[in-house]
């Protein structure tokens, strides 16, 4: 036995493997922004793999558990923030949703663990455990992410992709996504087991390295898409009004004369972006200065984008909206909204949760999912609201129309956490994915424009009254993830796993 494998098991043997376990989901979150200490996400990874490896199929499971845990409590703990200084609940059971949410996403790779580790034996000292390592462990990674993706709607935060936005891995996402990107990682993770742990394969573990990330690296300069028409003059404005008074009857007239001014500012832009609900009003109460604005737009030649709500008096449903004016006027509905924040649930049988939480605006309807993009400035944008960008399958079906992509969003939700950062690390991966610029334009910060390649172009500090321009290339076209979305990780996953099983049945191992 490799000296460094019974080195290994003893630190992996009961409490010690259990503490690695969770250290090394506690350190993950490290590698997202802000910290953005990305090579961590690789090496937090190598520690439960390698924890993995040597635990009995319940072992593992707790293991599993103890990492989802210390993931996602460091990683989304801003979510008691909206709950309880936003949503007004109670201290106690503010806690308790938080709790609750972070113990259903740790169940991820609770099962992930017991699932691998009842198929395959224990140890690195036969053929099965290298299959389960380099094959099996990083595509049913990439599975259990994109099925915590789609699952009870949606929680995708966190995927282990999204901490790779400024590696050589990034090349990856117009390929395969952020699942994809996910698989890279905990591939180079797997690699990096093997090269500790199998000293006859350690040749094979570093050239494999080394050829992953040098590929990645190389596709990061290859150009999925082509320029289309003329670079647009944008500007993206950030009122900065704060989350408790943004809803006070007082604060409208205030905040529609900031944005009205900041507006002014930029007449010489192609197209402005206002945050998600900077109008803070439906649109029918506001339409004699939507229309007032839209001509005084006109004279300049400037198209605008304006978050507003919307209402349908006959069907007595309301929608957040994201609306056109300008050249034409449009209207985006959000259509994936967030649960029991923006709507509830089973509402017949769960009653008056939302009231009881106080969220304002907090039973809307959906859009649809057929959406056409929103002409603006001659061109197509395809728009999400909020969290929307987060769903880089959904955010594809706005091509190969749109050329560009618009992102609004009311992150003073979470006040000076981690979210508005992730959030905007989330928007610049869906740049990777589509080849496409994207503006995210937000209340609080951090609005930001971004390049096809996911860089930031420009930024606006946090919490500050701001304003953002930049020269922007749309561009068109289709990157191979836009094409196959998350299907092409989800079946090569599927057929890797599936073919280590029938090696392994037809060549039995010692």
């Amino acid at each position: 036995m490799n000296p460094l494998t019974r080195v290994f098991m003893r630190l992996t043997h009961g409490w010690r493997g259990d503490l690695l376990a969770l250290v090394a989901g506690v350190a993950t979150p490290l590698a997202f922004a802000p910290i953005a200490w990305w090579p961590l996400a690789v090496l937090t990874t190598a520690v439960l793999l390698a924890v993995w490896l040597f635990s009995a199929p319940r072992r593992a499971a707790w293991r599993g558990f103890l990492y989802g845990l210390g993931l996602f409590s460091v990683g989304i703990s801003w979510v008691f923030i909206s709950i309880h200084y936003h949503g007004y609940v109670d201290l106690g059971l503010a806690l308790l949703l938080t709790l609750l949410l972070i113990v259903v996403m740790a169940m991820f790779p609770l099962l992930l663990g017991a699932l691998l580790g009842r198929l395959f034996p224990q140890g690195f000292e036969t053929r099965a455990t290298r299959y389960k390592l380099l094959l099996v462990f990083p595509a049913a990674w990439a599975l259990m992410e994109w099925t915590r993706g789609w699952f009870l709607t949606g929680f995708p935060w966190l995927s282990l992709g999204y901490s790779q936005t400024d590696s050589p891995l990034a090349g990856l996402a117009p390929l395969v996504g952020v699942y994809g990107v996910s698989w890279a990682v905990v591939f180079s993770a797997a690699l990096l087991v093997g090269l500790l742990l199998d000293k006859a394969g350690r040749i094979f573990y570093s050239a494999m390295l080394v050829l992953l990330w040098l590929v990645a690296g190389v596709l990061n300069d290859v150009d999925w898409t082509r320029p289309h028409g003329a670079p647009l003059d944008v500007a993206l404005l950030q009122g900065n009004i704060p989350q408790d008074l943004k809803w006070h009857p007082d604060v409208r007239r205030p905040t529609i004369e900031l944005y009205t001014e900041l507006t002014r500012q930029h007449w010489d832009a192609d197209l402005i972006v206002w945050p998600e609900t900077a109008l803070p009003a439906f649109y029918y109460e506001t339409e004699s200065f939507l229309n007032d604005l839209e001509a005084e737009a006109q004279q300049y030649d400037t198209d605008m984008l304006i978050g507003m709500l919307t209402l349908d008096k006959d069907k007595r449903r309301y929608f957040n909206t994201m609306m056109s004016i300008g050249t034409q006027r449009g209207q985006y509905h959000k259509n994936h909204l967030v649960p029991f924040t923006e709507y509830l649930p089973l509402k017949s049988i769960l009653g008056g949760l939302v009231s009881f939480m106080q969220v304002p605006m907090s039973d809307f309807s959906k859009g649809g999912a057929d959406q056409a993009p929103l002409k603006v400035a001659d061109q197509y944008a395809g728009i999400s609201i909020c969290f929307e960008d987060a769903f880089g399958e959904e955010i594809i079906n706005a091509l190969p129309e749109a050329t560009l992509l618009v992102n609004v969003s009311n992150d003073a939700w979470f006040d000076d956490s981690w979210a508005p950062p992730q959030h905007l690390q989330m928007a610049r991966m869906r740049a990777l994915e589509t080849g496409r610029p994207m503006l995210r334009a937000t209340n609080t910060g951090i609005s930001a424009v971004i390049d096809e390649k996911g860089r930031i172009i420009e930024r606006a500090p946090q919490f500050q009254v701001a304003s953002i321009s930049a020269t922007i290339q749309p561009r068109t076209g289709m990157t191979v993830y836009a094409v196959t979305a998350n299907w092409l990780v989800v079946v090569v996953a599927l057929l890797l796993i599936g073919v280590s099983f029938w090696r392994l049945r037809r060549a039995p191992v010692e």
